[in-house]
C-alpha cells in the first residue's frame, strides 16, 4: 500500500535523502506526472507501461521547472538544495523507500547521475530560448 502525501513523515524522509523541503518532493511528484504526459501522452491514453527512466525524468523536471518558474527556475531549485540531477535521484529514491513511488528492477540511482549540468541547463540564454519557444516569441 502506498502512502499519501499527507501521511508522509517529512523529517524522516529528509533525514534519509538530504536537506530537501517538502516542496521539492511535491515538485518531483508533479513533474513526474508532467514527464509521463510528455513521454506517453495524455493521462487518458491507454495505460500500458507508463514508466519513465531517470534520464527522461531529469529532462522532464528541467522542462517542468522552466514551465512553472520561468527565469527563476534555477533559483527556486537552489532554494530547495536541488543543484544537480543527482538530487532529483535522491528525492525519487527517498519517495520510493517511503512507498510514494514505485520502481522497476532496471531503475537505479545511477540513472540520475550527471544527466545535465544545472548551470548550463538553466543558463540565461537557454531559459530565454526555452521560454520563447513556449510563448511563440
Amino acid at each position: 500500500m502506498t502512502q499519501t502525501a499527507t501521511e508522509v513523515d517529512w523529517r524522516r524522509l529528509a533525514a534519509k535523502a538530504g536537506p530537501y523541503p517538502p516542496e521539492a518532493y511535491h515538485f518531483v511528484r508533479d513533474g513526474l506526472g508532467r514527464t509521463m504526459e510528455l513521454v506517453h501522452g495524455q493521462p487518458g491514453a491507454p495505460e500500458g507501461d507508463r514508466h519513465v527512466s531517470g534520464q527522461q525524468l531529469c529532462m522532464g523536471l528541467r522542462e517542468y521547472a522552466i514551465e512553472r518558474y520561468g527565469m527563476m527556475a534555477c533559483s527556486v531549485l537552489h532554494s530547495w538544495h536541488v543543484e544537480r540531477t543527482d538530487d532529483f535521484g535522491r528525492i525519487v529514491f527517498a519517495m520510493i523507500d517511503a512507498g510514494l513511488l514505485s520502481k522497476t528492477s532496471r531503475d537505479s540511482l545511477e540513472d540520475f547521475r550527471g544527466v545535465f549540468d544545472f548551470h548550463e541547463a538553466f543558463s540565461r540564454d537557454r531559459l530565454v530560448t526555452a521560454i520563447g519557444r513556449r510563448t511563440g516569441a
